[in-house]
């Protein structure tokens, strides 16, 4: 009787409540809610074991699947489009916010010294998007070369024809079974939720944040004007559709990203909310991997520009409008320059500072909060891969506009595999 009751709620009011328990919870055990900690490790590593499998077999069987070579260049171009310009607003969004808000007040920083990062150049990158040993690749989870090599495979499987049918088979039964283990696995986000909200909660505290609290209100402030105008209003006016329930279906993703802080474990999640909304299996496979790893509004947008200007007020440093520009540029283009970098945010915050001359020993004091503001860039990047996944695909006939609309209780019990 119980299982049936709780088989009937709404997927997504499952997660919402494992993320308001957690919050409750964390706040009542304070650091001994780090006893729940095991909860949420446990849903990141079943996320994690899904990644690699479900990203090769996506992307493989989307290229087989997308139809003629042209159709499948018009849909890259115009998805790495909407990258572009969405990060250009983020990076906008997030100078006019920190420009307006006054975060240093009276801080002082303290004296700390910073280990440059070895940043690679652009040719470098690309050389690192190629994998060397495509295994080895799979078995280390670098999405980058994971998605390069499977997208090759997939070009050489439809450049080979028939004789490679029985192969085109096998990943497409692939990709099936890995659709299927991921229901399965995401049965457990409302229980990994609870366990990562109650240990960030009880870790960082409500008095923790005090000091730095402007600064994190500025990137909240900015990523939520990002999300509800920007993505909103894309979906609204560039594909016709209602905002609300596009908000409505991606809840559950946004709030798996909130609490993992990881576009790549957010995946299975993202998936399945596109596909609630409608987006085709095949275009949804190839959009969402490829925003996870190049379209990053929250870590390559706003926050360096707030950054920037956060350690320019504390350090006293006047920055004019051509420094504005320069973070602004810097800023969209290492979003999608540093990709395959791990740490991608402090790379690109690393970037930005070095190329306005700001002292990059302000990245420590930040740092110490970075994990808060992780949740909402997150949740920033996912919602901006299943927003390009919507309006793109509603201009390239990848979207059913009656599953858009579908009631979401069913859509919200099929993608937790009810």
């Amino acid at each position: 009787m119980i299982l049936q009751t709780l088989n009937r709620i709404p997927f997504w009011q499952k997660v919402v409540a494992g993320f308001v328990l957690g919050t409750l919870t964390g706040i009542g055990l304070g650091e001994s809610a780090i006893i729940l900690k095991p909860l949420g490790d446990l849903f990141i590593s079943a996320i994690k074991m899904l990644v690699a499998p479900l990203v090769f077999c996506a992307i493989v069987v989307s290229i087989t699947s997308l139809g003629t070579q042209g159709n499948l260049k018009r849909l890259s171009f115009k998805t790495l489009a909407m990258f572009m310009l969405t990060g250009t607003i983020a990076s906008f969004v997030g100078l006019a916010i920190g420009s307006l808000i006054d975060m240093g007040g009276n801080l002082s920083l303290a004296t700390s010294e910073v280990r440059e990062r070895d940043i690679p150049g652009f040719a470098q990158v690309l050389l690192n998007m190629i994998p060397v040993n495509p295994f080895a690749s799979l078995a280390n989870g670098n999405v980058l070369q994971i998605i390069v090599f499977a997208a090759l495979v997939g070009i050489a499987i439809n450049a080979v024809g028939e004789k490679a049918l029985a192969l085109k088979n096998t990943f497409e039964a692939g990709a099936e079974v890995m659709f299927q283990l991921t229901r399965m696995v995401l049965k457990l986000t409302p229980i990994g939720v609870f366990g990562l909200m109650a240990w960030v909660v009880g870790e960082y505290g409500l008095s923790t944040l005090l000091p730095l609290g402007k600064f994190i209100m500025a990137i909240y402030i900015a990523a939520l004007i990002h999300i509800i105008f920007v993505y909103g209003g894309l979906v609204k006016f560039a594909a016709g559709l209602s905002p609300l329930q596009f908000f409505r279906k991606a809840l559950p993703a946004q709030v798996v990203a909130f609490s993992t802080a990881s576009s790549f474990g957010t995946l299975p999640a993202s998936t399945r909310c596109s596909e609630s909304m409608g987006v085709s299996k095949r275009y949804s496979a190839f959009v969402l991997p490829l925003g996870a790893t190049m379209n990053m509004d929250g870590c390559g947008g706003i926050y360096p520009a707030i950054a920037a200007i956060f350690i320019a007020q504390i350090y006293g440093i006047p920055l004019d409008m051509t420094d504005y520009m320069l973070i602004a540029v810097t800023a969209t283009v290492a979003s999608v320059g540093t990709a395959g970098v791990p740490g991608s945010a402090m790379v690109m915050l690393t970037v930005t500072l070095g190329v306005i001359g700001l002292p990059l020993e302000g990245i420590a004091f930040i740092a110490a909060i970075d994990r808060i503001i992780d949740m909402i860039r997150t949740a920033t990047n996912v919602t901006g891969d299943m927003m390009t996944a919507v309006v793109i695909g509603k201009s390239e006939g990848q979207l059913d506009v009656e599953q858009f609309y579908a009631d979401d209780v069913n859509t919200a019990q099929t993608q937790a595999g009810s």
